[in-house]
């Protein structure tokens, strides 16, 4: 294999590990969103978001910038967010059925 290849090989697993810990935090997402429904709590929580990109941006050691990592972790929430919601409208709805 050539160095080309092994790299590209590199990033193609790392991609799947990516992927896995994305849909695990989607996961906790869910969960998050039925403990928020029980408490009456919306989805969106502009505290705790901005808690995650300080965690963040702070462990990031490069090389991408702080903006970049912040970029990527704004679309990562945002759909988080929307596994929330999703679940959230689902139990309510679910619930106003029974």
């Amino acid at each position: 294999m050539n160095p080309l290849d092994e790299w590209r090989k590199k990033i193609d697993d790392i991609d799947l590990q990516l992927v896995k810990l994305l849909n695990e935090r989607a996961h906790c997402a869910e969960e998050i969103g039925k403990i928020k429904l029980g408490l009456g709590l919306d989805a969106y929580s502009p505290e705790r978001e901005e808690e995650v990109m300080r965690n963040i941006t702070a462990s990031n050691s490069g090389p991408l910038t702080g903006y970049a990592v912040r970029r990527l972790f704004e679309r990562i929430i945002d759909e988080s967010r929307a596994v929330e919601r999703i679940l959230m409208i689902q139990r309510a709805t679910s619930a106003k059925k029974k």
